[in-house]
């Protein structure tokens, strides 16, 4: 039953282009009509916050309710609060308060429902009968198509449409999501936790379900007693927090101050991107096979300290573009690894709250990433901003190495032939 896996990675495709679309409209629309820097930040703020935030209360609902209810109900609300921006702008009854409300609230709604979309993941792995690895390889692959060409149809469309228009794309992307994921999972729903209390005869007396808090709670707790998943999530949050920085802030500055422009800057993220993809397919066929510790320290030796460094050194355009080619290609095995060892290691009657939780602090750091690019280059310029951050992420990818507890990564569960049973009704 590949079907709804399938299903499942076209209604991603279609929300995240969507997202990506989003990304460029809106601060090209906050732009457009204040002309300010500072609330283009605050509105990037008011969106990313509330998604960090409900993304972590979101996880017990997602026990509780079921992952696919939890992700079609948040995509059509969101086509709702994305589709109101352009329409109450058309209509001039869209002030700058309103905006950012609507704003925090596609970002509240996008929190746990892309919570929810993860934690179908082991459901859907069950009844396709594959390797993890293969399953979260194609999730990456989509994921990073998806960024390149979401971004090109941004451009499109703000050039054709206007930034407030090309929104009304984002929202439709959402609906749509929302469709193909109900038609193409029908039967894959996640088994909520009082399912998995009462067991396939169904529970013997009626039994009180524990708390929102109690839920809450039981998450983090087996969180933090995971050294490996607590070490990821903080792995990532600090290698969030350094792209950031260096997407959001040093690459912009270094198409200027070299002159190259912003044609090289989007020459090179497409070709990061690009390859990128081109590593999760090849992940997504062979992943399963590697060994995993030993993959992901080569994969971030050849995707981390290099793009900074070649920023330090003056390295001609056709050096850079090699050194992007390479690095884009190994990140590409990076999400399949890392997603595989996460949920394989959450129980299935916690798997909506641990994989919120988890997800929430790689992107908790985020938002601070463009103020830690702007500190360090204003401190010692461009050279001194790429060498800092690229130290940073070599020390945070590869102290992994000379901790013993991070070799359970390439520990693999047992394929269990009941497995779709237990994940899907």
């Amino acid at each position: 039953m590949r079907r709804p896996l399938y299903g499942w990675l076209t209604a991603e495709a279609l929300s995240l282009t969507g997202t990506r679309v989003s990304m460029i409209a809106i601060p090209l629309f906050v732009l457009e009509q204040t002309g300010s820097a500072t609330q283009t930040g605050l509105v990037a703020l008011a969106e990313m916050l509330p998604l960090v935030v409900f993304k972590v209360l979101g996880g017990p609902v997602i026990d509780r309710v079921g992952a696919r209810r939890v992700a079609i109900t948040c995509d059509l609300l969101s086509l709702v609060v994305v589709a109101a921006i352009p329409l109450l702008f058309d209509l001039g009854l869209l002030s700058f308060p309103g905006f950012l409300a609507l704003v925090a609230g596609a970002g509240a709604l996008r929190g746990p429902g892309d919570g929810a979309k993860a934690a179908m993941v082991p459901a859907l792995v069950a009844s396709a009968g594959i390797p993890m690895e293969r399953a979260t390889g194609l999730s990456a692959t989509v994921e990073r198509t998806a960024s390149m060409l979401g971004a090109g149809l941004a451009g499109v469309l703000v050039a054709t449409l206007g930034a407030q228009d090309a929104l009304l794309v984002d929202s439709l992307s959402f609906g749509l999501s929302a469709v193909v994921l109900a038609r193409a999972t029908a039967g894959i729903e996640p088994r909520t936790e009082a399912d998995l209390a009462a067991g396939p005869a169904g529970p013997a007396d009626p039994v009180d379900p524990p708390t929102y808090l109690v839920q809450l709670r039981e998450g983090w707790d087996f969180l933090r007693r995971d050294p490996l998943l607590l070490g990821i999530s903080v792995m990532v949050a600090v290698t969030n927090l350094l792209d950031a920085a260096w997407s959001s802030v040093l690459m912009p500055v270094w198409s200027i101050e070299s002159g190259e422009g912003a044609a090289a800057l989007g020459l090179l993220f497409a070709v990061m991107s690009g390859s990128s993809a081109l590593g999760a397919a090849c992940a997504a066929t062979f992943a399963a096979r590697l060994p995993r510790f030993r993959t992901y320290l080569f994969a971030f030796l050849l995707c981390g300290l290099p793009r900074f460094a070649v920023f330090v050194v003056d390295t001609p355009m056709a050096g850079v573009v090699a050194v992007f080619v390479v690095a884009g290609f190994a990140s590409g095995f990076i999400n399949p690894v890392l997603g595989a060892v996460v949920f394989e290691r959450i129980p299935a009657h916690l798997v909506g709250r641990v994989s919120s939780l988890t997800s929430a602090m790689c992107w908790a750091l985020m938002p601070l990433g463009g103020l830690v690019g702007g500190v360090l280059f204003d401190a010692g310029g461009l050279a001194v901003a790429m060498g800092a951050c690229g130290a940073a992420y070599l020390a945070a990818t590869m102290l992994p190495a000379v901790d013993p507890r991070w070799r359970e990564m390439d520990r693999r569960p047992e394929r269990d032939t009941t497995s779709a049973d237990a994940a899907a009704h």
